[in-house]
């Protein structure tokens, strides 16, 4: 016999229904990894960003291919150019958001100091990273702001006062500054070139970093007394060295493009193919490190064999 349909049980049944969902461990592994910097503004928007751009040129040569075949009236995708327009407003989004990037690398760059790296040599690289990055953010935000014509095209700084009185002005002009253009192309080519640093530094901390995880391999091949936790452990900090050579592979030839005048590239295809390539590879790295791990599986203090920094806060800026 069912239930009477009584006003408390009607509201069970609608505003109540998400009684009959199981809690998911999937959602409140995204949540937590969506949390996090790279999560909220990086990586998964990425991956759309590049997808859509991939996406629009397969279309718009399909479309061609079915107009010849005389399956489609006209040579044109109705899908690509609203794929277009996402990746714009996904890459915007993305630069506007990244105005606080600059905040993290500080943080970095504080806790460098206190918590140095295993080895000197370690060390100079991140210091290098990090200094890098404090001349790429104020470029790459005064890049998009001029860029959008939010700033005029040039800025007027105050001349010193030796220099206001020597300096050479009309007759009658009581003019002690000077104006300094503002060059879009120049700060967009300039603040990809520090990237480009911090990305051939980050290679070479690579380097370095897999000659201690070799090192820390053969001791523990060594030890007789090695758990198969310690061993889990090496066996995951290759899986993270692999991941970000593979990051950084994709975006080395990326910041080379987008350094050069005239770019590397000449077809934008694999522009987007390496960002996309570089996204999965990050999104996959950030999934990993923000998994739930069981107690027994607690990571041990850090010793002198151990990785450090190989979850920085890259840019992830479009250029």
């Amino acid at each position: 016999m069912s239930k009477p349909l009584t006003l408390a049980r009607l509201n069970d049944l609608t505003l109540g229904a998400f009684a009959n969902v199981a809690p998911s461990e999937t959602l409140d592994h995204l949540i937590r990894y969506l949390s996090t910097w790279s999560g909220s503004e990086y990586k998964p928007f990425q991956i759309i960003q590049y997808s859509a751009k991939l996406l629009v040129p397969f279309l718009q040569l399909r479309a061609r291919l079915q107009h010849r075949a005389g399956l489609r009236s006209e040579p044109v995708s109705n899908v690509a150019p609203s794929l277009k327009k996402l990746a714009d407003v996904v890459s915007g989004a993305r630069e506007l958001w990244g105005i606080w990037g600059l905040l993290p690398i500080v943080q970095w760059l504080i806790s460098l100091e206190r918590s140095p790296p295993p080895t000197r040599r370690l060390h100079t690289i991140e210091r290098l990273q990090g200094w890098s990055m404090l001349a790429f953010y104020p470029l790459q935000h005064i890049y998009y702001l001029r860029s959008r014509d939010i700033i005029p095209t040039s800025a007027s700084l105050p001349l010193p006062v030796e220099f206001a009185s020597t300096a050479s002005v009309p007759k009658g002009s009581a003019k002690s500054s000077v104006n300094v253009p503002i060059n879009a192309t120049a700060l967009s080519l300039w603040s990809t070139r520090l990237w480009a640093v911090y990305v051939v530094l980050q290679l070479a901390h690579l380097g370095e970093d897999r000659e201690l995880l070799r090192r820390r391999q053969r001791a523990l091949s060594r030890e007789k007394a090695a758990g198969e936790e310690q061993r889990e452990e090496i066996k995951q900090r290759w899986a993270a060295w692999y991941n970000e050579l593979a990051v950084n592979l994709a975006y080395l030839p990326m910041t080379i493009h987008w350094s050069l005048e005239r770019g590397l590239f000449k077809n934008e295809v694999w522009v987007s193919a390496l960002g996309l390539a570089a996204a999965v590879a990050s999104f996959r790295s950030g999934w990993t490190a923000t998994a739930l791990r069981p107690p027994s599986d607690a990571s041990p203090a850090a010793d002198s064999e151990s990785i450090e920094g190989l979850e920085k806060a890259v840019p992830g800026l479009e250029i």
